[in-house]
């Protein structure tokens, strides 16, 4: 029995992985965004911009690539600027307009457009390419080996099948695993043949938009909001898995831990019994919960559950649950290098109440949890350890700017913390009070290292400077005196004493207005 409830259980597991992965995309789109697509690629996603929705900007676009890989003509796609803004256009006509919030913060409106420009134009190239003739015969070719490996692979899977015991039930897990070998084995062989062909790409792209559409239309309509096809399936299969967890976690309560107490049999019943409806209760709470439903009448029974540890151990309680809340999301974790008000550290250790946070100094200190959910934390290793320094340089007026773009690029070549991709860049920021401001931008991949590196390219680029006889200028002012001389206003006693000293000396007193 407890052999059938595990297998029922991995069951169980197994069609709601199906029904989370096969859902997923088309449950976590997105309606403020859309793709640029070419024969059923997808490119890049570009976001609603004033008045227009993303759909309604990539609609235009998309019919406008699509007879663009049709045609034979030759296509200039180029970037301008108009209005201020980078404009992608095809032949001087203008295709896409790149906003603010089509670019990331890490990039500027120019980057992004160029590079936009390139895959636009690698698209092209490549769907024109996919319709020549020989190209055309080669994917045949290789489609109809696909099938061919795929259908020998299907007899050997039969023959497997064929030869295990059908009497023995221990055997059906390994009939249904091999079944669903088979099934995925023509689904992926199917999937290799249609995307070598620009049709079928589009097409299976159109079947799955509108099998997305479909599973994520609302139709059923709940308080301040209306649920999906896709949700109302989420939901049951969680259920389902809920109550077979509960029925399984029961059994081994029963067979293999209240067995071995010595309590009674009556005893052993209650226990059962509160563990089965009070997981039950809880799991189903926190499913509506989490599938959108309004639990707000239940807000007092768990408010009068809480009010004891929060009276007496608020802190304690925020700081524990902020561990809990760190250690399962991992906004941070040990070796990421932080930035938390003015503390700068790499971590080392975190706890259920606090976390260890070593700075450049080789300090430890101990961070309460709350402090990294409360407060605004900058995680320089958080999903990828890369970024870029700006280091601001000033060169004197007169000096030849493109002599220190390569002086300034020079610095980076040579340094071992610069990553070469991206490489480094170099840009004119304006005209200062004194001198030409220029802005090197650098890569590197060890944040904790960023002031250490900084320091070595500001020695680079000062040596590069001199070598190229580039001046870093000073602050300056000029003073100009209109009529040669400055007239000076001095006090009246001042001007009393210097009229009797005057007159002592047997000269005409001058008046101290005139006195230059």
């Amino acid at each position: 029995m407890r052999e059938r409830g595990w297998r029922r259980l991995g069951l169980v597991l197994l069609a709601l992985l199906v029904v989370l992965t096969a859902g997923g995309p088309a449950w976590s789109r997105d309606a403020s965004t859309a793709f640029i697509t070419v024969d059923g690629r997808r490119l890049f996603r570009v976001e609603a911009a004033n008045d227009y929705s993303a759909e309604a900007r990539v609609e235009g676009i998309n019919r406008a690539l699509a007879e663009l890989v049709r045609s034979d003509r030759p296509a200039r796609i180029e970037v301008e600027r108009r209005n201020n803004l980078p404009v992608i256009s095809v032949d001087g006509q203008t295709l896409l307009t790149v906003t603010a919030r089509d670019t990331p913060e890490w990039r500027t409106r120019e980057e992004q457009a160029e590079d936009w420009r390139l895959r636009l134009e690698a698209a092209v190239a490549e769907g024109r390419r996919e319709r020549r003739p020989e190209v055309v015969e080669r994917r045949l070719a290789w489609a109809a080996a696909v099938f061919v490996a795929a259908l020998l692979l299907q007899w050997g899977l039969l023959a497997v099948r064929r030869r295990l015991p059908r009497e023995r039930r221990r055997w059906a897990l390994v009939r249904l695993g091999l079944g669903v070998l088979q099934v995925s084995l023509w689904l992926t062989a199917a999937g290799f043949v249609a995307e070598g062909f620009p049709a079928s790409r589009v097409w299976i792209r159109n079947l799955l938009n509108a099998v997305g559409d479909s599973l994520t239309a609302p139709f059923l309509p709940l308080g301040d909001r209306s649920y999906s096809l896709l949700d109302a399936i989420i939901l049951i299969s969680l259920f389902v898995a809920l109550f077979r967890l509960v029925a399984v976690l029961q059994g081994v309560l029963r067979g293999r831990v209240l067995r071995h107490t010595g309590i009674s049999l009556g005893a052993q019943e209650a226990i059962v019994f509160l563990l089965r409806y009070g997981l039950l209760l809880l799991g189903s709470m926190v499913l509506l919960q989490l599938w959108g439903l309004d639990l707000s009448s239940l807000t007092l029974f768990a408010g009068v559950l809480g009010v004891g540890v929060g009276l007496g151990l608020q802190g304690i309680t925020k700081n524990f649950v902020s561990g809990l809340v760190i250690m399962f999301e991992r906004p941070i974790q040990v070796g990421d290098f932080v930035e938390i008000g003015d503390l700068e550290g790499t971590v080392k250790q975190v706890n259920l109440r606090s976390t260890q946070v070593v700075t450049l100094d080789a300090i430890s200190i101990i961070v309460p949890n709350s402090e990294f959910l409360e407060s605004r934390v900058v995680n320089w290793s958080h999903g990828s350890p890369i970024s870029r320094l700006h280091l601001p340089v000033g060169v004197a007026y007169g000096s030849d700017p493109q002599a220190v773009r390569t002086a300034l690029v020079e610095a980076c070549e040579d340094q071992p913390d610069v990553l070469k991709q991206p490489p480094p860049r170099v840009f004119f920021t304006g005209f200062g009070d004194s001198s030409l401001d220029f802005e090197l931008l650098a890569w590197i991949s060890q944040p904790m290292r960023q002031y250490e590196i900084r320091s070595d390219l500001n020695f680079r680029i000062e040596a590069a400077l001199r070598r190229h006889g580039i001046t870093i200028p000073f602050p300056q002012r000029d003073l100009h005196l209109r009529d040669g001389a400055l007239p000076i206003e001095l006090p009246q006693e001042l001007s009393e004493a210097l009229r009797l000293w005057i007159g002592r000396g047997g000269g005409e007193s001058t008046p101290p207005e005139s006195i230059p």
